[in-house]
Order: C-alpha cells, then structure tokens, then sequence
C-alpha cells in the first residue's frame, strides 16, 4: 500500500509482519526443482531397466515379420483390440508405435499392467513380429 512503512505490525496482537512473499516463491521454486529431479530420475530408471532387460533386447535384436505379427494378433489380441485393431475393449492401437517406442510396447504387453489386459509374453521372434505388425498400424 502506498505510504506503508515496514516493519507492518498485526492489527491484533502488534506482532511484527514478515514478508511472506519471497520465501512462498523460493519453496515454490525448490518443489519445482525438487519434481523436475525425480522425474529425470525415474525416466533413467525405467530407460535403464529396459536396456537391461534380456527379453526386451532379445525381442529388439531380431527382424519382424509383420505378416506373422499380424496373425498373432488376430489370435491373441484382437478380442479385446478389435479385428481392424481399431479398439473394442482395449484402446485403439493405430498410431501407437508413434505414442509409446518399442522398448514401452513390449513391457505394455508382457506386464499386463492396465486391467483386463492379461500379460502376454510369446517368443523374442513373435514379439518382433507383433511390433512389426504394430508399426503398420497408422
């Protein structure tokens, strides 16, 4: 307020008021600071624990078959997925080779991590041949 000398004094009990202003900033800053280093983090962890994976690199290492995947799919996935993959009860997957990389596909459908997805875990080869089968979905 104009004309306001500090220190300003508690309308109540004439205790002096600190400004509160500068220190809501710095622990604002150092939450923020705090997040954005466990995120960095856990991204590495999780980066870390794929390359580290055997199957995952097994799977990775070996060339797909999108006609094979494909037929994998129509077996094991396309209850839930729909024929066209086009998302009956699981979501659509079109385009999910540009949302999720290889390494995320492969620990989706292994861990079975969102429910009523079962995990499912077919040989390194089979799983190539599903992500190959996945990158044609546009």
């Amino acid at each position: 307020m104009l004309g306001e000398v500090w220190p300003r004094r508690h309308p109540l009990t004439g205790s002096e008021l600190l400004d509160e202003a500068p220190r809501k900033r710095g622990l604002i800053t150092a939450l923020v600071v705090l997040a954005v280093v466990a995120l960095v983090a856990m991204s590495a962890l999780v980066a870390s624990a794929n390359s580290r994976d055997p199957y995952v690199n097994s799977s990775l290492e070996k060339v797909g078959d999108q006609e094979h995947g494909s037929k994998l799919f129509l077996i094991n996935c396309a209850g839930c997925h729909g024929i066209a993959a086009q998302g009956v009860v699981g979501p659509n997957l079109h385009g999910v080779s540009q949302r999720k990389n290889d390494p995320a596909l492969i620990q989706q459908v292994i861990s079975g991590k969102t429910p009523p997805m079962p995990s499912f875990q077919p040989d390194p080869q089979s799983m190539a041949d599903l992500l190959a089968y996945l990158h044609e979905l546009q």
